[in-house]
């Protein structure tokens, strides 16, 4: 009986402590993805800037209702480093992604989310999840949902 709860207790421990890493708070974990054309796109180059990381899809009505937003604030904030990275859930491929993002005229980066950051960044449980990163690569900010244009605006403005 006291080698179950041993091994229950140390399970349980384990799992906090892997997600543990990815918590407001914490360092931001190191990644590396290729965007849609191709490029990588890791942590570890992105050090010194603002980084939002969106993981989203294409059939979630508010992760579509937020793309305009992230757009502007790509836009807005692009002098002064910002970089916002479109992480798609998308099983599909890359072909309905990049359909979708063309559709809307997507101006930030976009990627498929792969095992290994859903992992570092998880659990990403539901869609949109937004995670606000700031200069020194600490993460500021996890919200699950929408977020409105006002709100998502006061998040950036904490990351410098």
């Amino acid at each position: 009986m006291r080698i179950g709860r041993s091994l229950a207790f140390l399970f349980v421990a384990v799992v906090a402590a892997s997600a543990a890493h990815a918590q407001e708070g914490s360092p931001a974990p190191a990644f590396s993805v290729r965007d849609l054309d191709g490029r990588n796109i890791r942590m570890q180059d992105l050090k010194g800037r603002p980084v939002v990381l969106d993981f989203w899809a294409t059939w979630c009505a508010p992760c579509r209702a937020s793309m305009p937003d992230l757009n502007t604030l790509q836009t807005r904030y692009a002098g002064q480093g910002l970089m916002v990275i479109g992480l798609s859930l998308d099983e599909d491929g890359t072909q309905p992604v990049r359909k979708f993002v063309d559709q809307l005229g997507v101006k930030f980066r976009i990627a498929l989310a792969n095992d290994r950051i859903l992992s570092q960044y998880g659990p990403i449980r539901s869609a949109p999840t937004t995670i606000f990163i700031n200069r020194r690569g600490v993460i500021v900010r996890r919200v699950v949902g929408y977020i409105d244009q006002e709100t998502m605006d006061s998040f950036i403005r904490e990351l410098f």
